[in-house]
C-alpha cells in the first residue's frame, strides 16, 4: 500500500504543480481556459505512470531516503526531458523559451516525485 500511496500522491502533486507552473508561465494556455476532464483524467495517468516508473527504480535500486531520489530525479531529468527537450530545440526548430518552460515543469516535477517517494518508501 505505500508504494500506491506514494504513486498517487505524486500523481496529485505532478498535476497541482504543473497547473500552477503553466498558470504562471503560460498566459496563453491559462486564458484558453480549463482542461477537459479526459485531458485532466490522461495527465493524471501520465503523472502516475512517471511516478510509478521512479518508485519502481527506488525500490530495485533500495533507495528509500530523500537524499538519493533526488539524485535519481535529476539524473532522470538529464538524461530523459533534457535531453529531448534540447533536441526539439536543435532539429524541430522549438522555441527556447517553450522547452526552458517545459523543462523547468519537468525539473520540479521529478523533484517532487523524488521527495514524495523517498519519504513514503
Amino acid at each position: 500500500m505505500t508504494v500506491i500511496a506514494a504513486i498517487l500522491t505524486s500523481a496529485v502533486a505532478s498535476f497541482v504543480i504543473s497547473s500552477v507552473w503553466y498558470s504562471v508561465l503560460d498566459r496563453d494556455r491559462a486564458a484558453d481556459g480549463r482542461p477537459s476532464p479526459l485531458q485532466i483524467v490522461a495527465e493524471f495517468g501520465r503523472s502516475a505512470l512517471v511516478a510509478g516508473a521512479i518508485a519502481g527504480l527506488a525500490k530495485a535500486m533500495d533507495i528509500a531516503t530523500i537524499g538519493p531520489m533526488l539524485l535519481l530525479a535529476l539524473v532522470l531529468w538529464a538524461a530523459f526531458p533534457f535531453v529531448l527537450l534540447s533536441g526539439s530545440v536543435m532539429w524541430d526548430k522549438v522555441p527556447v523559451a517553450t522547452a526552458a518552460r517545459h523543462g523547468g515543469d519537468w525539473l520540479i516535477k521529478l523533484l517532487a516525485v523524488g521527495i514524495i517517494v523517498g519519504l513514503w518508501l
